[in-house]
């Protein structure tokens, strides 16, 4: 993977969808691709075995804006929160829809352009910034196991702990 002194060397990513209420993590995804762009619906689709429903909204940062993504799940009725990449030319209205864009899409450049959906995204840095911020902090800044599987098990056992910390921090006393 691409590290951000310009070099490669072996690593894994990892994605922990979080819960804005309680900060809690619904589900961890872990693969060695360095974008997190393209992952947006197969983390939404991770979320929806176990649960048996998809969460109504979905927050992500702009790592993971594909346009694919957001049209496949607008499809499932799960509304995306995402920022509008910045055109090329300045002098144009990130949030107008494009005339190549889908209803879809245009909604949502739309949307994200107005004071709601802006305060609906500042829950994500709360929520998701928050775990991951935890998680290196807690010591998750680099695994000693060897292969996906057991980074994945590494993950899910950083992700019960910390659900274990929500839970006694949201046990009413």
């Amino acid at each position: 993977m691409k590290m951000a002194d310009g070099g490669f060397r072996p690593a894994y990513n990892i994605q922990f969808a979080t819960d804005t209420k309680s900060t809690a993590i619904a589900g961890v995804s872990v693969d060695n691709i360095g974008s997190d762009k393209g992952k947006m619906a197969p983390v939404n689709d991770l979320l929806a075995e176990p649960y048996g429903r998809r969460p109504s909204q979905q927050l992500v940062d702009g790592g993971f804006v594909k346009f694919d993504d957001i049209e496949a799940l607008a499809k499932t009725g799960v509304e995306t929160f995402a920022p509008v990449p910045k055109p090329r030319d300045a002098s144009q209205d990130r949030y107008a829809p494009h005339p190549d864009d889908s209803p879809v899409l245009a909604e949502w450049r739309q949307r994200m352009g107005g004071e709601e959906a802006k305060e609906i995204y500042k829950q994500r840095a709360a929520s998701a910034e928050c775990a991951n911020a935890q998680a290196r902090h807690r010591g998750l800044t680099q695994f000693l196991v060897r292969g996906l599987e057991k980074v994945k098990t590494s993950a899910l056992w950083y992700a019960l702990a910390h659900n274990m910390a929500c839970s006694w921090r949201l046990i009413p006393t």
